[in-house]
């Protein structure tokens, strides 16, 4: 287990090991220990060169859409470029919260910061409802939808959140819970998956469920 601002700079990653792309934002500790607790090598990263050199790579995000989106765009658009490169590539990503949300080009949050626009769709607000708490936070129950895969269903997942995706292709949506409303909690689409709740305070189940995704199971 490696934390680094550009450790590996220069040099190649050691295999399989899943590099967490550092946006100044996100509980990066706590997706780290979870990592190690799956079983994964897990290096925390900054720098665009290890981020785009990554064979798996996992993207936290906490706070603002815009904030996280702004962090893509420092040095230039470095880290934008290295994971849309990476994305291109068809390498596997797992995404949580907003780093999950980052991969729809639009949210409602801040209109006019501009996503990774990898799924099509929005990132929109919770309606406001008579007796409806946004945030929503706490634990809350999962279904699985058309892109689900090995996920189980019935799993309780914890969110802190007031947006969540809203995939324009029906097949894209991995998982659906309900706060006033049924809404999409998770996305998949090839060796792409994303969550809007945080696996890494799931505790067994979230563990379960990273421990299935492409980008943190061991090949």
């Amino acid at each position: 287990m490696t934390s680094s601002s550009g450790t590996l700079k220069g040099s190649p990653l050691p295999p399989a090991t899943v590099v967490v792309a550092d946006l100044g934002s996100g509980n990066l500790r706590s997706v780290e220990k979870a990592l190690t607790a799956v079983g994964a090598r897990a290096l925390v990263s900054a720098d665009a060169g290890v981020v785009a050199g990554a064979d798996k790579l996992v993207v936290p995000g906490q706070g603002a859409f815009g904030a996280c989106a702004a962090a893509l765009d420092r040095e230039g658009g470095a880290l934008r470029q290295a994971i849309g490169a990476f994305l291109a590539s068809g390498r596997p990503f797992f995404g949580i919260c907003i780093g999950m949300q980052l991969l729809f080009e639009r949210s409602d949050e801040n209109p006019e910061a501009l996503g990774l626009g990898v799924l099509p769709g929005r990132v929109r607000r919770f309606v406001d409802r008579p007796g409806l708490k946004i945030p929503h936070m706490g634990w809350n129950q999962t279904r699985r939808g058309p892109a689900a895969g090995d996920v189980a269903d019935g799993a309780f997942y914890y969110f802190v959140h007031s947006y969540y995706p809203d995939p324009t292709r029906p097949e894209d949506v991995a998982l659906t819970s309900e706060h006033g409303a049924p809404f999409c909690c998770a996305v998949r689409r090839g060796p792409v998956f994303g969550t809007q709740f945080h696996p890494e305070k799931s505790q067994a189940a979230g563990l379960a469920l990273l421990g299935l995704c492409d980008a943190v199971a061991h090949d």
